[in-house]
């Protein structure tokens, strides 16, 4: 005696196909990852040039590293998109990174001996939690290959080049 399947009926006879939406949906997902990666590289350019004005017209050291941080803040927003582009999935360690240096960027431009007791206490724990989540990841992923290793494929990656062979 077979067994008769409820989904093979429910999903077939309806109207609307949840698999061809599902797909239409992640197309959509990933057109609004390719708009906010092109803004992304808008924004970049646009800083980039700034810096250049900023270093050409006056020199403001602060504003400049500030700048210089904020496009660097970018590009590894940039990377994190990329990769969510490549592998469907957001890479932790990379937005752990993000997060280090934005908080690394707000200690610059602000000053460190501008900030009071309590805030500098506060930046150090957050410091402290983003670095013991970072060393956790790299702890318990450190024998997984980096999604950057692995869609390099080249001899350096382990993983791909033991498939190769």
């Amino acid at each position: 005696m077979q067994k008769c399947f409820k989904s093979r009926f429910s999903f077939y006879d309806r109207w609307l196909d949840r698999h061809a939406i599902v797909l239409n949906m992640e197309a959509f997902q990933d057109l609004i990852v390719i708009l906010l990666c092109l803004s992304l590289f808008a924004v970049m350019l646009i800083q980039v040039w700034g810096i250049f004005i900023a270093i050409t017209q006056s020199i403001e050291y602060k504003q400049v590293t500030a700048k210089m941080l904020f496009v660097l803040i970018l590009v590894e927003l940039f990377r994190l998109l990329i990769l969510y582009l490549q592998e469907h999935s957001i890479a932790v360690s990379v937005a752990v990174e993000v997060g280090i240096v934005s908080v690394l960027r707000e200690v610059v431009v602000h000053g460190a001996l501008e900030i009071s007791g309590i805030q500098t206490a506060e930046i150090c724990g957050l410091l402290l939690i983003l670095g013991g989540l970072l060393l956790g990841l790299l702890l318990v992923c450190g024998k997984k290959p980096h999604m950057d290793c692995m869609s390099a494929n080249t001899k350096y990656c382990p993983t791909a080049h033991q498939e190769r062979r």
